[in-house]
């Protein structure tokens, strides 16, 4: 039976893990293999050296711009998931209908660019905010400070990728049973003390996973913050999509990817230890041992 069962799984999971195999852990094997090569004149060159990890640790404008990429992408996942948590609660055991929900997916039926230039149009010089501001006699001259800096890339990528959070955090609560949170509530527990003793740890795996997917995306965007971050907006993506498209430095770039790709591993790291430590997030083997005991 269990034989019959593991050969039903592979079949099933065949296919996603093929396609997992050629079009991410492939490309992800050769960007690391690229990164040890050298670039010259437009060329690159095979080899194996530490040269670009060194240049890019080195560097202050790649430090300065992955420390912008972590601040607004930890900014903006941290944002987007605090408001997806009381939507997702909403839509999974308060509301009756669906219409909410669908009201937020529609918002994907408008182009990614659309509502990056959208925003760009609300927060110009001569945008709406900046107009109605003045007709309103609070401010003489329009304000510069809402455009080219992280606040707007922060506002933009929270308008965005909030649909992609909420359905992650709506699926996770969807596996709590209501009559769980109700059985804590007749024990005397709160609203907020039934989130953190029954949904957070039990919806664990989403809300994490909502937060890093969050995360990651916006720390690799490269569009919004070039039409609206300016210096201070930059994330890492852009600097590394430069290093394929403008210099032509492939090896540096990749170098740079597979740093960024570290820094998310640690960020998750250092995200599930204190989520198991302040109890957030509850330990797997732990459950399994007191099962098996």
């Amino acid at each position: 039976m269990k034989k019959s069962n593991t050969l039903t799984g592979s079949i099933l999971g065949g296919p996603a893990i093929a396609y997992m195999a050629v079009f991410f852990v492939a490309p992800s094997a050769i960007l690391f293999i690229y990164s040890f090569w050298t670039s010259a004149f437009y060329r690159t060159v095979p080899d194996f050296v530490f040269t670009n990890y060194i240049s890019s640790v080195t560097s202050p404008v790649f430090l300065k711009v992955t420390w912008n990429a972590i601040y607004i992408g930890f900014v903006t996942a941290t944002i987007t998931l605090a408001v997806s948590i009381p939507f997702g609660y909403y839509l999974t055991y308060v509301a009756r209908s669906q219409l909410v929900l669908y009201l937020v997916l529609i918002t994907w039926f408008s182009s990614y660019l659309v509502r990056i230039y959208a925003w760009r149009t609300l927060l110009g010089t001569n945008g709406v905010i900046n107009t109605v501001l003045i007709q309103l006699g609070i401010i003489d001259t329009p304000i510069d400070a809402f455009l080219f800096n992280a606040f707007a890339v922060i506002l933009t990528l929270t308008h965005i990728y909030l649909p992609f959070c909420i359905l992650l955090v709506v699926s996770s609560f969807s596996e709590i049973k209501k009559e769980l949170i109700d059985a804590s509530r007749d024990l005397g527990t709160s609203t907020l003390g039934a989130f953190f003793r029954v949904i957070a740890p039990n919806a664990s795996n989403g809300l994490v996973g909502a937060f890093m997917l969050t995360f990651i995306l916006v720390a690799g965007d490269y569009v919004t913050p070039q039409m609206l971050g300016g210096s201070s907006g930059q994330t890492t993506g852009l600097l590394i999509a430069d290093q394929f498209r403008k210099t032509g430095n492939w090896p540096l770039g990749a170098a740079q990817a597979v740093i960024m790709f570290v820094i998310s591993l640690l960020i998750y790291g250092i995200l599930m230890v204190v989520g198991r430590s302040s109890g957030l997030i509850p330990n797997v083997r732990a459950r399994r041992r007191t099962k098996e005991a």
